[in-house]
């Protein structure tokens, strides 16, 4: 029998967090400028596997066992950003299933190699830090086809209602009960949206006044497990009518918030943290009896590659970054900032406006390599992949004036083509934000091979 006073338990599992058991409640001082209201950021790496992700993995497997679709032996697949596969992963050792996770390689090594040390089998693709839905190539669509294969099973944490059905029946309750009741406001960022919809659908009913405020990153984000708006608007879970503020953060103001929050509060969270955090303090104000409660979903050491691409210049004398300006480290860290640099107004232009572009006159020049151009791209695009574009082969113009928009899966790999065809020459040379995803997202026309 778990005695959370003791701290003793038979099992791991005995740990899962709960309105007995809750993670703690910490009141910011240092990084809020309020006189009156108080903010309280909840700390979720208390849960038994780091992570708020730990109540929806295990309330969507006890669920699933429960309605029989599971038994021993069985084989999982589920696509994450991390968290959600720590949890899954773990929780699954313990019960006899294996779990596949398609995810993208955009999601910082740290979570891909613990992964991999947990048992599961990691697959590695190309697709947004949090898994693009409706991609025809990405983590979900690749997941939903395994999951038809025979003896394997998709919980799907991006549609399954037992995601915000855990935090109903116990984030809601736990604030509600750490804050005598008193709460005012919660503020939690969007990905599969389940904590905020589930925690404020218990708060409201509690109290129909509580405001409700959702946290998303801007296009192009750094943050994983997080969601843009473009993508927010495809997801099963996302309830825009519960909020009361829908607010949008920068990549810089999240991690500069991470740092806040670290060096101010000494409270280890992670990016996502921060930009909740620096969301809410957008919309809310001082304000007598203010209680607001700030989700912090993780803490800072899983994202240690994070922090050092965006605080460059604090590991510049550090091991594996010598001060010696032409070592190999610093020379690419200087390339990767150039290539960030590049990502601006006159270098990059936005879907909409890529698709509004007379063809005929612009050149569509595909990146990525052939099995991705082949499964699907942007229609009249050519296919000239990056290491063709740095060799000089390919069906390039002879008219360096020639307009054209490099394109990949997401809009980073097109950025080093824009800046290898401007060193090659070309004037009129832009990178297209989004990418082929965005542009499917969005009901561009397409063409496969």
């Amino acid at each position: 029998m778990a005695n959370h006073q003791s701290r003793v338990y038979d099992s791991v599992l005995e740990m899962l967090s709960g309105e007995e058991n809750p993670t703690p409640l910490v009141r910011l001082h240092q990084t809020v400028p309020f006189e009156q209201t108080q903010v309280f950021g909840k700390l979720e790496w208390y849960n038994p596997f780091g992570a708020v992700k730990d109540r929806i993995a295990a309330n969507m497997l006890q669920r699933a066992e429960e309605a029989g679709e599971l038994v021993a032996g069985n084989k999982l697949v589920e696509p994450t950003s991390g968290n959600t596969g720590f949890a899954l992963t773990l929780l699954a050792n313990l019960k006899g299933y294996t779990v596949t996770s398609p995810l993208s390689t955009e999601i910082p090594l740290e979570k891909r190699a613990l992964l991999r040390f947990f048992g599961n089998d990691v697959i590695e693709l190309e697709d947004t830090l949090c898994p693009a839905p409706g991609a025809p190539e990405g983590a979900i669509a690749l997941a939903h086809a395994t999951a038809e294969q025979p003896d394997f099973h998709m919980l799907d944490q991006y549609a399954n209602t037992n995601n915000p059905q855990a935090h109903y029946q116990t984030t809601g309750p736990e604030v509600w009960k750490q804050t005598e009741q008193k709460v005012t406001h919660l503020v939690a960022g969007l990905g599969t949206c389940g904590t905020l919809t589930g925690t404020g659908r218990f708060l409201r009913e509690k109290n129909p006044d509580v405001t409700l405020v959702g946290v998303h990153p801007e296009e192009g984000h750094d943050i994983p497990g997080v969601r843009s708006i473009r993508q927010l608007e495809q997801t099963a879970l996302f309830d825009r009518e519960l909020m009361n503020h829908l607010v949008e953060v920068t990549n810089r103001e999240a991690f500069d918030m991470c740092l806040r929050l670290n060096r101010e509060e000494s409270i280890i969270a992670g990016p996502s943290s921060g930009m909740a955090l620096a969301g809410a303090l957008k919309v809310i104000e001082d304000q007598p009896d203010g209680v607001v409660v700030v989700i912090f979903p993780d803490n800072v050491f899983k994202y240690a590659s994070s922090v050092q691409r965006h605080f460059a210049p604090l590991f510049r004398n550090t091991v594996g970054s010598p001060a010696n300006p032409n070592s190999k480290n610093v020379q690419e860290e200087r390339l990767n900032r150039m290539i960030e640099l590049a990502r601006n107004q006159q270098t990059t232009i936005d879907l909409d406006a890529a698709a509004a572009l007379d063809n005929k006159n612009t050149l569509f020049v595909d990146v990525r390599e052939p099995q991705q151009y082949q499964a699907s791209h942007v229609a009249g695009a050519v296919h000239i992949p990056i290491d063709a574009l740095l060799d000089g082969n390919g069906a390039l113009p002879t008219d360096l004036k020639q307009p054209i928009i490099t394109v990949c899966n997401l809009g980073n790999l097109s950025l080093s083509g824009m800046l290898i065809l401007k060193s090659r020459g070309y004037e009129d040379v832009r990178s297209m934000n989004g990418g082929t995803l965005g542009w499917i997202d969005k009901g561009y026309p397409v063409e496969t091979m």
